[in-house]
């Protein structure tokens, strides 16, 4: 009696790995999920993609590997997004050239002003320099997932900034870990007032900034533009930005999941640089139509070069070797 009451149990148990639905728990049971923290606010261009991403990944793997996007900043600011990785609370982040420079600093090259002022341009330096970068990211615990845009940086402000001396009489927000326009101030003999990225709208209130770098959509996104009235017509470079993963997350993947989350990623990151582009010039072109008033630095435009060069300079075995910057020069005129 007790052994067939054990041998029943034993078929019971083998069974069950066969029954309708078990397979479908273990499933749920190894699905992993992707903590991605962004700036980008819900609804925006980012955004939009992201979503895209996640709802092809979530194909691809069978629903196995999915991405959670904590957007709009609800994880604080990007200084906060890379502490979050390293403490393990989050997985990754989609960040800026700011986020980026905390983790790799010469990275930053590709942010130096005045450099690299057109999409082509960007284009060309970032394929010849990103086995290297990536190599950069790597070494430092991260995988870089997909290169993004965040559109062209102008100044924005409420009034006039002609020339870089303007900037002394103005009070210019500096993002708080932003090297590279800080040195700008630096040496155009302006004072910056430092904040996070969430402090900024509420300072263009009570008037604690009046002068914001950003891109259009970027300002547009985060509604900066309603406190401005005026914008730079040139650009001065172009803000980068791409999705990093801690390379220990990656790991812990498996080669089908691994593969799945690149391919999917640059198919993403892809479709995003084009958005961001077409959705910034569409940004600046409604700004201009409602009102905000477009100021033409071309009079002074060798003071604004000369200025930049000068900021490179300075930068130049600070942040990212000589040689590079040199290197990424060459690129740009090729």
């Amino acid at each position: 009696m007790k052994r067939r009451f054990v041998l029943a149990l034993s078929i019971a148990a083998l069974g069950a790995v066969f029954l309708p639905g078990t397979q479908e728990e273990a499933t749920a049971q190894s699905a992993v999920t992707l903590r991605i923290a962004t700036l980008a606010p819900e609804g925006s261009s980012w955004m939009r993609v992201f979503n895209a991403w996640n709802n092809s990944l979530r194909q691809r793997t069978n629903n196995t590997v999915s991405l959670q996007f904590y957007a709009g900043g609800t994880q604080g600011d990007e200084r906060d997004f890379i502490r979050k990785i390293r403490a393990g609370q989050m997985d990754g982040a989609a960040v800026t050239s700011t986020g980026l420079g905390q983790v790799v600093r010469p990275v930053l090259v590709l942010s130096a002003p005045g450099l690299i002022r057109e999409y082509r341009q960007l284009d060309r330096v970032r394929r010849r320099f990103d086995r290297q970068f990536r190599g950069q990211f790597e070494r430092e615990g991260y995988t870089l997932l997909g290169w993004g845009d965040v559109g062209k940086a102008r100044l924005f402000s409420r009034r006039a900034i002609n020339q870089p001396s303007d900037l002394r009489s103005v009070r210019p927000w500096a993002w708080r870990d932003d090297v590279i326009f800080s040195e700008f101030l630096r040496v155009v003999g302006a004072n910056p007032v430092r904040l996070g990225v969430p402090e900024v709208y509420p300072a263009l209130q009570t008037g604690m900034v009046d002068t914001v770098p950003s891109s259009a959509l970027a300002a547009v996104s985060l509604q900066w533009h309603t406190r401005l009235s005026h914008v730079s017509q040139q650009n001065s470079g172009i803000i980068i930005g791409a999705t990093i993963l801690q390379k220990a997350r990656f790991d812990s993947l498996s080669p089908d999941q691994q593969t799945a989350l690149m391919e999917t990623s640059e198919q993403a990151h892809q479709a995003l640089r084009r958005a961001i582009r077409r959705d910034d010039d569409r940004a600046y072109a409604t700004i201009l139509r409602r009102g905000i008033t477009e100021v033409d630095q071309t009079p002074h435009q060798a003071a604004w070069d000369d200025a930049a060069r000068q900021t490179r300079e300075r930068l130049a075995g600070r942040l990212y070797p000589r040689s590079m910057l040199d290197r990424v020069a060459a690129a740009v005129g090729d």
